[in-house]
């Protein structure tokens, strides 16, 4: 089957917002930038977001490079339980499923060498699910779909077997406060709102999905009116509408809307809370920009490094490489001003 709700994704649709256009795209973008990096991708390259409950999915034709990054949904290849974060070799008749969540989270992306290949839509093969537009004719997978592949990355058999440095990995699981910067329409709640967005907890409702998640908590209390004139929503905003019940809004978010917005949600943390599931709880704290800014750029550099390792490893000597009487042992490359350390016999 299909499984719960998987959807073909990628960074989005990006120079169509004034049109309407949603930009879309994954849910969790870091754990599909680096699940594509592992499996020899260019980290925009369309992936599978999968949610919850994942697919089976058997390969019928030709061989590549796999990997399942996200939460963890029991991931398997022919019934056999897979680590996360590595890149796996798979191989006509082997088989993909999924057994269910086994801890924190609810998306996971399985990225496949070479991409998903189905036609861009505005430049982008993200599934806009309200709009009907991208992807698998703008729905999810269904029982009998086939996807089919890209062409193969260049070394793409030498890049089985490559695990994520732990530390690359986000903590997208924990349970600490979400980093907000002031939204726009700040000063259009009372000094008691602020102090109540910022010091309560929230709890993710049933109506969350790729639009937006409703939270339920206590009031935020406006000034007057929560109504403005429409204007531009980004992704992480958090709208308040008059009944006090913060919104923040999510990948397929609306391009305009016409709530007061108290604050915008970092990059990183929209991320964490598209691994929320409803009934669990949130809070809120106050960041700067600059600090906004600066967990932005963290975020960017571990792709980079991820691409270091990744091209240190493809570097690799394979014990078929060596030359008869080389000797045993170690080496280093240098990359990027960066100095890796390579072993004979062991993995990067």
């Amino acid at each position: 089957w299909g499984g719960l709700l998987s959807t073909i994704q990628d960074t989005g649709r990006w120079g169509f917002q004034a049109m309407g256009i949603p930009v879309s795209g994954a849910m969790d973008p870091y754990s599909m930038k680096m699940g594509n990096i592992l499996s020899g991708n260019p980290d925009n390259s369309a992936t599978l977001e999968i949610t919850v409950q994942g697919p089976d999915l058997e390969v019928i034709h030709g061989e590549g490079i796999l990997s399942c990054t996200g939460a963890d949904l029991g991931f398997m290849v022919n019934n056999r339980p897979c680590p996360l974060w590595r890149s796996i070799s798979v191989t006509a008749g082997d088989r993909i499923s999924f057994s269910g969540p086994s801890g924190k989270g609810c998306r996971g992306y399985l990225c496949f060498s070479g991409g998903i290949s189905v036609p861009p839509v505005m430049n982008s093969r993200s599934t806009y699910l309200r709009g009907r537009i991208g992807g698998m004719n703008g729905r999810a997978i269904i029982s009998g779909d086939l996807l089919e592949t890209g062409p193969l990355p260049y070394l793409w058999k030498r890049t089985a077997g490559l695990v994520c440095p732990h530390h690359l990995i986000a903590d997208l699981f924990n349970d600490a406060p979400l980093r907000v910067i002031p939204g726009p329409q700040e000063d259009k709640f009372t000094d008691k709102g602020k102090i109540t967005f910022y010091n309560a907890a929230y709890t993710v409702t049933d109506l969350a999905d790729r639009m937006g998640f409703r939270l339920r908590g206590p009031m935020v209390e406006h000034l007057s009116s929560a109504d403005i004139i429409s204007d531009a929503i980004p992704l992480g905003a958090v709208q308040v509408p008059g009944h006090g019940q913060p919104i923040v809004m999510m990948a397929d978010h609306q391009t305009t809307g016409g709530y007061a917005k108290i604050g915008v949600v970092c990059s990183i943390d929209v991320y964490r809370l598209a691994q929320r599931l409803p009934g669990e709880t949130i809070r809120f704290t106050r960041i700067t920009p600059e600090e906004a800014l600066d967990l932005r750029n963290r975020m960017e550099q571990a792709m980079v490094e991820m691409k270091r390792a990744r091209a240190a490893y493809r570097c690799r000597i394979l014990p078929q490489d060596r030359l008869p009487g080389s000797p045993s042992g170690s080496f280093s490359i240098v990359l990027d001003g960066n100095t890796h350390r390579i072993d004979w016999e062991e993995q990067y």
